[in-house]
């Protein structure tokens, strides 16, 4: 066989097989090296290719695609540098447990280590950030490598879609020429006779130990929901169910999108991070056990809450079986998938009937008098809290909201309290990191009806390249900008009281106005400095099919002063309260 043959076999055994093993979509950054690849997923029926320049966005792109889907896509890119682009968003991935495929080409073997050009070491490359990683032989024309060029394949995607969800990464080492023969009707065919198929169930546990676990459960209890990969209507049903037999309270990340659709469920408590602020509140709070599920949630207050009740038995429910504890306050790890856990609890309940304990009443309660508080906001003109406080009220029912890191995610943790309408809240919390959220956002978008991206200036300006495929896609996303000119969250932070050299290490003001770079990519602009001006820009985004950018100017010390005063109040709110429950 010639050396094109081997090469279309071979590769075009891989690219069949990720169609069949699940794949949709590829995000493709052109190369020299990935030709045969590009070409024969471009040439595939059954593979959408969506080419994006950047491979840093590209990969927080796919990102975004996966998250909203929990299904895995696949990024492609040539060799060198291209390849650690992807780093970021690959880690990324890893920790907020994703699943994406990275195929990356490479030089030939004899071309590595010896000065080659666009060659670095790409032999696991991404280290422990991957579930998995192959380097691939050079092509053949067998039909034995073809069956084994698909076993990699279909493995890969599969160890990315198994529980934990993660990034795998496939490296190809590719000869000149590099051009495949697109004309062959056999391309897609090497390696079929014997194609091995895989399946993925979950994991329960036993009903002697839930019987045991379930006779064992006090009055005072708490279940602590973080974000999580899975979170489907089945697990949101079931971890309800559980809390109203119980009577336990449900402290809801903004993540755990369990404070959507549950405006009339009062057991989830969507104010903690402000009142675990307050040690008195932490102390009188004390639970007898903690269940928690899901990644740890934003709020801070809270993981000194765990901390400081550590003698107190507290359970991880892990599906990924991962090791979840940062707060180093676990007694027991239970990997079983949390849905088939919470029926489990409720099956082994003595009667199933619902119960308002004191307990439950008390956090209700707090949680009430603290959201009055709250709502104070709402008297200021325009504030980055205000903007959050109603953005479940201002968003259409089945929005998909992407929130940035850093002071948005913990705004929308303090004001986005619980509402009717079903808003889906994602977010890049596993490194927490500034970057690619534009990008994510935009990935997110092609399977939401209504997206939404709430963000900080300097995040935006950190992926402003990622606005590239609204442009040549048409993607439809509105971008809330809230650009007070800085990093918000550092006056907010220690830092903030060392005035020397607290602006340029920190504050970092850009003094960057994002309209003529929002034009550059078709966008609509939207500049607000009022209330009034933000209600109607959000109503005219509505109308717009592409991509829309609102860009709020706020002022960094008057909204870090402005959350400092509201915590003292709610602090003397509940200090009085507890004081006359006395």
């Amino acid at each position: 066989m010639s050396h094109q043959s081997d090469l279309t076999n071979f590769i075009g055994a891989f690219v069949d097989e990720l169609s069949k093993s699940g794949i949709k979509k590829v995000v493709v950054s052109p190369g020299s090296r990935s030709t045969p690849i590009a070409m024969l997923v471009k040439e595939h029926p059954h593979l959408e290719t969506i080419v994006h320049i950047d491979e840093r966005s590209a990969a927080f792109f796919a990102l975004g695609i996966a998250k909203s889907t929990n299904e895995p896509v696949a990024i492609l890119c040539t060799s060198g540098t291209a390849a650690a682009n992807y780093f970021p968003a690959i880690a990324e991935a890893y920790y907020s447990r994703v699943p994406l495929l990275a195929i990356t080409a490479d030089r030939p073997h004899e071309l590595r280590d010896v000065g080659a050009p666009q060659t670095m070491d790409q032999v696991n490359l991404y280290g422990k950030h991957v579930k998995w990683f192959v380097d691939m032989p050079l092509p053949e024309g067998s039909e034995e490598m073809a069956r084994y060029a698909r076993e990699i394949c279909s493995r890969a995607i599969y160890t990315a879609k198994t529980r934990p969800f993660g990034p795998v990464h496939i490296n190809f080492p590719l000869r000149e020429p590099l051009i495949p023969d697109l004309k062959d009707p056999m391309k897609y065919s090497a390696g079929l006779k014997k194609r091995v198929q895989l399946s993925v169930g979950e994991k329960i546990c036993g009903d002697e130990h839930f019987q045991m676990f379930a006779k064992e459960m006090p009055e005072k209890g708490v279940i602590v929901c973080g974000p999580m990969e899975l979170s489907d209507e089945k697990f949101r049903k079931a971890i309800i169910r559980v809390a109203e037999v119980y009577g336990y309270p449900i402290l809801a990340d903004p993540l755990s999108n369990l404070r959507s659709g549950t405006r009339e469920k009062e057991e989830i408590i969507d104010t903690y991070d402000a009142f675990l602020r307050v040690d008195h509140a932490r102390q009188l709070l004390k639970p007898e056990v903690i269940i928690r599920f899901g990644a740890m949630p934003v709020s801070k207050s809270l993981l000194f809450y765990l901390q400081d009740h550590r003698d107190v038995p507290q359970y991880v429910i892990d599906g990924g079986q991962g090791w979840r504890d940062p707060a180093g306050s676990a007694t027991q790890m239970i990997y079983c998938d949390e849905a088939s856990f919470c029926l489990m609890l409720l099956k082994h309940h003595s009667n199933g009937s619902k119960r308002k304990t004191d307990w439950q009443r008390f956090w209700i309660e707090i949680n009430n008098r603290v959201k009055k508080q709250l709502a104070s906001i709402t008297i200021e003109d325009l504030s980055e809290g205000k903007i959050a406080f109603y953005l479940n009220q201002l968003l259409p029912d089945q929005a998909s909201l992407m929130v940035g890191n850093s002071m948005p995610i913990r705004d929308v943790d303090m004001y986005f309290h619980r509402t009717d309408q079903s808003i889906e809240l994602l977010g890049n919390r596993g490194l927490n990191g500034i970057d690619g959220i534009v990008s994510t956002a935009l990935g997110v978008s092609l399977s939401a009806k209504h997206p939404y991206l709430l963000i900080g200036d300097l995040s935006f300006y950190h992926d402003l390249n990622g606005l590239l495929l609204a442009k040549l896609y048409g993607l439809k996303l509105t971008i809330i900008l809230l650009n007070n000119n800085g990093g918000g969250i550092f006056s907010m932070l220690p830092q903030a009281k060392e005035p020397a050299h607290f602006e340029s290490l920190f504050g970092t003001p850009i003094h960057l106005t994002f309209e003529y770079g929002v034009r550059l990519y078709d966008g609509e602009y939207e500049k607000v400095e009022s209330w009034s001006d933000f209600l109607e820009a959000m109503e005219r985004a509505k109308k717009n099919e592409g991509l829309t950018v609102i860009e709020v100017f706020t002022n960094r010390k008057k909204n870090a002063e402005l959350r400092r005063k509201m915590q003292e109040m709610i602090s003397r709110e509940i200090e009085n309260w507890i004081e006359l429950g006395k």
